[in-house]
């Protein structure tokens, strides 16, 4: 698995998303004193519990420290939620279990009170140089939250990972375009731009690879530059199916070429050397013992289901290995089918499906679709049901996986 990228440091607005590159320590206890729960009175629990009448002393809020003597026998302090609750204090009896008549206070009715209670001691959350976000910890409101508390007005993080985009396909044309009865609109390098980046990763949206070799030489030789390199359409058994063959001039090493999957079957996986040349066949062998920096790259097949699995399956979990993140694994869940569905044949199937949670569980059920080129089944589904090689029809109420999106 590829080390991840350099580090640079951002201001904590910017960094939500982000992957911590450094840990987060304490710059001091937390919470930094005794801290009172509730609205109600700073007492000694044992006095209030015996049903000792109590007398207030007078009353402290949130941001305010008590300059008064410590809380002496019979004494009891008003005290707001927030507020560091005062010296001879034990716990905080709240508002609603006493009862107060002027600047007297009294428990109510077989009421009791222990010690600590309603009470955060000091540094019960973290002492001053514990850790208290790790590195590789993906930023949120939460770690944000975190991190403000401990004074860091900055991170440090993982680079993102720059991804090339190259969409392949004499048919293609942009979406600003009439397209002819013959042509499609490019869709999949912005489908897969938008997966980038919910990945962690920035895209770049290269110009689309005519299906000719030279054409596809200047495009590869282009996106090897960039940390991943990520093509769609081209890697199929057909006469105009050119990706490998280009990538191979090119000195690729290829780690796998397909998956037992379906959709995503020609999906192709392997390295590229980083140099920016645009190559010939006729200047292979420059790369035969390449000892320079290499690109990875994914052949993605060209139908955008299809690609948008093989996405989630293949190149997101590289996406996060180059951001610094540990847990690579797509999303799985499990749940119930929601109705009978025939059998997945030899493949691993992963067919858009709709999650509906409910009281007595989670369900999951298929949307109907025209094959691996229907983006509008696609759109409605949010999930992939997985199934899994067999000839035999699985049962409403079955247990299966999930891939989330």
């Amino acid at each position: 698995m590829p080390a991840p990228l350099e580090r640079e440091r951002i201001g904590l607005r910017d960094a939500d998303g982000r992957l911590l590159a450094e840990p987060i320590y304490a710059d001091r206890d937390q919470p930094p004193f005794d801290r009172s729960t509730r609205d109600g009175y700073a007492v000694r629990a044992a006095e209030l519990s015996a049903g000792t009448a109590l007398h207030i002393i007078g009353s402290l809020r949130a941001g305010e420290l008590w300059s008064g003597p410590a809380i002496s026998s019979g004494e009891a302090l008003e005290i707001m939620t927030g507020a560091p609750v005062p010296e001879g204090a034990d716990c905080v009896a709240m508002l609603e279990h006493v009862l107060r008549n002027g600047d007297n206070l009294s428990a109510q009715p077989a009421r009791t009170w222990k010690p600590g209670e309603n009470i955060v001691p000091r540094g019960a959350e973290a002492h001053a140089g514990d850790v208290v976000l790790p590195s590789g910890r993906t930023v949120g409101p939460a770690e944000v939250a975190v991190a403000a508390t401990s004074g860091c007005a900055t991170l440090e993080v993982y680079a993102r990972p720059r991804v090339a985009i190259i969409a392949t396909g004499d048919e293609l044309v942009g979406i600003a375009q009439q397209p002819e009865p013959w042509q499609i609109r490019n869709s999949n390098s912005w489908s897969l731009a938008s997966l980038v980046s919910a990945a962690g990763g920035s895209p770049e949206r290269l110009a689309i690879a005519r299906d000719e070799l030279d054409d596809l030489r200047e495009r590869i030789a282009q996106g090897s530059m960039w940390d991943l390199l990520v093509l769609s359409g081209g890697v199929s058994m057909g006469k105009h199916d050119l990706v490998e063959q280009v990538l191979t001039e090119c000195g690729a090493e290829f780690f796998f070429t397909g998956a037992w999957i379906q959709p995503g079957k020609p999906v192709v996986f392997g390295r590229l050397p980083k140099s920016g040349i645009v190559y010939h066949p006729s200047r292979a062998r420059e790369f035969e013992n390449w000892q320079g920096e290499w690109t990875y790259f994914f052949g993605l097949p060209g139908n955008p289901v299809s690609t948008e699995v093989c996405f989630h399956l293949f190149v997101a979990p590289l996406l996060r290995a180059l951001g610094g993140r540990a847990d690579l694994a797509p999303a799985f869940v499990e749940a119930r089918l929601a109705e009978d569905v025939k059998g997945a044949g030899a493949r691993t199937r992963f067919l858009p499906a709709q999650l509906t949670s409910a009281w007595d569980g989670v369900t999951v059920k298929l949307v109907p679709w025209q094959g691996s080129g229907d983006v509008a089944a696609s759109a409605r589904a949010g999930c992939f049901c997985v199934l899994p090689p067999s000839s035999e029809a699985l049962r409403a109420g079955d247990t299966v996986r999930v891939l989330l999106r």
